[in-house]
């Protein structure tokens, strides 16, 4: 390992222009064929990209549409869930969330997380099942799954659907199962940061049910039967065949990108360490019978030194992000569902101590080392000074895979 001082230099907190250097030849090819077909509505290249993305996560069904967003609106339009009904879920997410369940005309019904995974906590489940409740919609957030062994136990008891928000964890496992099979319907995103982002909105829905894929490929198209022909009002949620083709050319990365970006949390864990920082930064946990993907590196900054550690970062242009600043329960456009601070404290606690650090497949380890020692300088100003480098420019990650 090195000992000497190396300059610090700029971290973005993602760089997707790193990603798409080495596809370009490819990703433009692709966009190019498209061009000259101009065959832009589903079509073939949906329809190959549906069953690639059906084969990736072990699915018999996958149904492309316009967004994450758009994805959870569809699998909860699917499962005729509406005015009245109740959809448990967690408030510590992307706001689509819940806006998906409030856009149906359901309500949305908060359980707080478990301070470990920050996914919700199953053992609070039970309590906040009422007569209207009609299901479940687990978040694995950051790329790790949610406990879907109790989840699904819980739902059969109940007679519930499961949706899964898998909208950052495209390739993780459950106790080796993807993401993707978990519940009734799985719902994922591609949007341009996501582990697998397209060029702009991109989604896709997968499920076991052949009945319920068919509803899917219904309800994205107006709720159209044939043509010009309407059993129901759908919405407007189709993937554009240019996202499909960009995608299906980024797919096959996919998983080198994941074991890189795997490396990364590894070469992170590491580092904490040497720099003696475990005290106040608590690294996010990976269980070893799961797959986590590691869409955000998150960690807790604890003692109220977030704010610190933040400020610190941005002046010596290192990037980082706050995932969710909010809990959703705290929303002011959910304040008509009636909870107040307090009601879901670990989500509260969470969201006052987590921060991201960049964590995508073409960092460096000198990069990696530039975070963790702002981070250290940050808390204890001096400190990293007196450390020596763990890793030189030249060295790279280790290259055995990540469970």
């Amino acid at each position: 390992m090195a000992t000497a001082p190396l300059q610090n230099t700029p971290v973005p907190f993602i760089d997707l222009v790193a990603q798409y250097e080495p596809l370009a030849e490819e990703t433009l090819a692709a966009v190019s064929r498209l061009m000259s077909e101009q065959k832009f509505i589903l079509g073939e290249e949906v329809e190959l990209f549906e069953q690639e993305i059906a084969t990736y996560c072990t699915a018999p069904e996958a149904i492309g549409c316009s967004s994450g967003t758009d994805a959870l609106i569809l699998a909860l339009m699917a499962l005729n869930i509406g005015a009245g009904d109740e959809v448990i879920t967690t408030p510590f997410t992307f706001f689509a969330t819940g806006s998906s369940i409030h856009r149906v005309g359901a309500k949305p019904v908060f359980v707080d997380i478990d301070p470990i995974t920050y996914n919700i906590d199953p053992a609070k489940i039970e309590a906040a099942i009422t007569p209207k409740t009609k299901a479940i919609m687990p978040v694995h957030i950051f790329g790790q799954c949610a406990e879907m062994d109790q989840i699904n136990s819980i739902a059969a008891k109940h007679n519930l659907f499961v949706v899964e928000d898998a909208a950052q964890a495209i390739g993780s496992e459950y106790r080796g199962r993807r993401a993707g099979v978990l519940g009734d319907i799985c719902c994922f995103s591609f949007f341009p940061t996501k582990n697998l982002g397209g060029a702009g909105d991109g989604g896709m829905l997968t499920t076991r049910s052949p009945e319920l894929a068919t509803r899917l490929k219904q309800l994205r198209v107006h709720g159209q039967t044939s043509v010009y022909y309407h059993q129901e009002v759908g919405l407007n949620a189709r993937l554009d065949a240019l996202q499909a083709a960009i995608l299906r050319v980024k797919l096959k990365s996919l998983d080198d990108w994941t074991e890189a970006r795997q490396r990364n949390a590894e070469c992170y864990n590491e580092l904490f360490q040497h720099y003696d920082l475990e005290e106040v930064i608590v690294v996010p946990e990976s269980k070893s019978q799961d797959r986590h993907v590691y869409n955000q590196y998150t960690v807790r900054v604890l003692d109220d030194r977030r704010d610190d550690v933040i400020q610190n970062l941005r002046d010596q242009q290192i990037g980082a992000a706050v995932y969710y600043p909010v809990s959703l329960h705290l929303q002011p456009c959910f304040s008509y569902l009636g909870y107040k601070k307090g009601d879901m404290p670990q989500s509260e606690a969470a969201s006052n101590e987590v921060l991201s650090l960049p964590i995508f497949a073409e960092l460096v380890v000198s990069q990696l080392e530039t975070v963790v020692r702002g981070i250290a300088e940050a808390i204890a100003p001096g400190s990293a000074e007196n450390i020596d480098r763990l890793y030189s420019e030249s060295e790279e990650l280790p290259q055995k895979k990540v469970a």
